[in-house]
Formats: C-alpha cells, structure tokens, sequence
C-alpha cells in the first residue's frame, strides 16, 4: 500500500461513512489502516458531541468516555501499524538517524487531516453561511490540501529511506495511564 493509495481511501472512506453505518476490521496492514480511520472519524464526531453544553452533563460525561474509549483504540492502532511496517521494512537499528514520528504516527495524522478537508470542504459549501466565511473556509481548505500533499511526501520520503537503509524509526508506545485501573490512581481509589 503506497501513501497516495492510502490518503485517497482516508478520503473515501470519511465521504463513505457520512452516508453509511461506518465498519472496520481486518488485521491487515489496509484494515489497520481503515480501522486507524474509523476511530478518528468516531473521535470526531463525538468531540463535536462534547462541545454541546445544552445537552447536559451526563451527555457531556458521557461523551468524553467514548473519547477516552476511542482515543485508546486509535493509539493501539499506530502501534500496530507501526509493528506491521517494523516486520515488512526491517527498520536499522542503529548507525542512521532515526526519524521522530513513525510512520503510524504519520498515518493518523493525514487520517485526521482527510476529516479535517472533508468539513472544511463541507464549509466552503454551505448556503446559509456568508460569502466571507465560505471565502475564508477556502482558504483554510487550500492549507489543508497542502499539509496533506506535504505529509504524504514526508511520509513516502521516509519509508524510502527506510527501505534503503538510511533513515530508521522506532515504534514508540503510548503507554496512556489514564484508563488503567493500575496505573491511574483516582481509578485505583474507586476500584
């Protein structure tokens, strides 16, 4: 799977999953990937969600636990990616610089970024919104097209290099404290 293959399903799958009952699964590389997507698709909508201070507490409450929920999934799922790319490139251990993002970490963010164009395209269309927010909206737009163009480039270069020997990355765990029973002291308390 190259990196034009994979934003161009980001893109397809977000416009998809605004029509349809969004679903993932798999344990392919591809699967991971869309399944990467659906949880920031997931967190998207439900960040929305928490914003709405007129539809309560509990529904507030509620909805920063599901984005605890999917924002735990979505970590696991960089480091999956990443241990798949580890076991296909056979990274360098040592004597090449080490890139600072791995290829998940990279993955994730043009996935964010394809939601991100997806609404903002959603903006610049909208007939009830002024002229000078649509014209605005076009512009951030125009950023956003680049950031990806300039993320997939970055990300293409990288697993280049990677692939020849000259550049390397690491898988780099999470390790989120704040869901762990063990790890978490106000969960301890409560347990």
């Amino acid at each position: 799977m190259d990196v034009n293959e994979i934003t161009a399903l980001q893109r397809s799958w977000t416009e998809l999953w605004h029509r349809e009952t969004p679903a993932a699964s798999g344990e392919e590389f591809a699967d991971v990937v869309r399944r990467n997507h659906l949880e920031n698709f997931s967190l998207w909508h439900e960040e929305d969600i928490a914003r709405c201070d007129h539809l309560g507490a509990e529904r507030i409450r509620q909805a920063k636990r599901t984005i605890d929920f999917h924002n735990q999934r979505r970590n696991d799922l960089i480091e999956q990616m990443d241990r798949l790319l580890v076991d296909e490139l056979r990274p360098r251990e040592s004597g090449c610089p080490f890139n600072s993002e791995t290829p998940g970490m990279m993955i994730d963010r043009l996935s964010i970024l394809a939601l991100k164009e997806y609404h903002m395209r959603e903006e610049t269309e909208r007939s009830d919104a002024s002229d000078e927010h649509r014209a605005a909206c076009r512009r951030k737009l125009e950023v956003i097209q680049r950031q990806i163009q300039d993320l997939s480039t970055a990300l293409a270069e990288l697993l280049d290099e990677v692939r020849a020997g000259t550049r390397s990355f690491r898988v780099y765990f999470q390790f989120k404290m704040y869901n762990d029973t063990e790890l978490n002291p106000e969960l301890r308390r409560a347990a």
